[in-house]
């Protein structure tokens, strides 16, 4: 068979095509539910990092270096296949979830710190001295500038968050990779994954793009 035939075969890649779309949706929606808790649970692990009670503030940095040291990989097996032994099952869609928000979060969660710490100390005493309560000041005038600095960054995560869908294969969700895998078996021909690196690539690459115009963004707005 041509090269043509092998990996780019038109008939196979229209044959795969609403396999490989029933896969896209469901990556499309794990990538968002997962971003959606993951970085809502990240800003609030990095507030309770920065102003909780010590002893909280020590399990919030516990959290964050055994989250971001250990593979998604790992996270998503431990859930999926580990968990049951224990009475405590998940399924595929659920652990999946779970997997990628805990870790997201972490990660979310440094982000967050570093964007807050970077707001001026001394616009919390300005607030201070002005009466102004604290969660108040928090809300109305250190996290609306905190969010611009971290919008890079945090984009930067969630195009990481979509790649790592494709590990979803690995506890039976049938997202793209694994629709694409399917695929591949059923023709027995690997069109369907060569599309499917396609889908990705359509998906992802302006989401990859927007992270360097709001890199550059914000480059300009703080040399100003």
């Amino acid at each position: 068979m041509s090269f043509v035939d092998t990996f780019l075969n038109s008939d196979v890649m229209i044959s795969a095509f609403p396999q490989l779309l029933r896969g896209l949706w469901m990556t499309i929606a794990l990538g968002v539910v997962s971003i959606l808790i993951g970085v809502t649970g990240g800003l609030i692990i990095s507030l309770i990092r920065l102003y909780a009670p010590k002893p909280l503030q020590l399990l919030a940095i516990a959290y964050i270096d055994i989250m971001r040291a250990m593979p998604m990989l790992v996270v998503l097996i431990l859930i999926y296949y580990a968990l049951p032994f224990v009475g405590i099952s998940f399924s595929a869609w659920w652990s999946a979830i779970l997997g990628f928000s805990i870790v997201l979060a972490a990660y979310s969660a440094e982000v967050f710190r570093s964007g807050i710490e970077s707001v001026p100390r001394g616009q919390f005493e300005a607030a201070a001295a002005l009466g102004i309560p604290f969660l108040i000041t928090l809300y109305k005038v250190v996290l609306p500038q905190a969010v611009r600095i971290v919008i890079p960054p945090t984009t930067s995560n969630c195009v990481s968050m979509f790649k790592d869908t494709s590990l979803a294969s690995t506890v039976a969700l049938p997202e793209l990779l694994k629709e694409g895998q399917n695929a591949q078996g059923f023709y027995a021909n690997p069109s369907p994954l060569i599309m499917a690196a396609l889908i990705y690539i359509i998906l992802l690459w302006p989401m990859v793009r927007l992270v360097s115009v709001l890199e550059k963004k914000f480059k300009d707005e703080r040399a100003r």
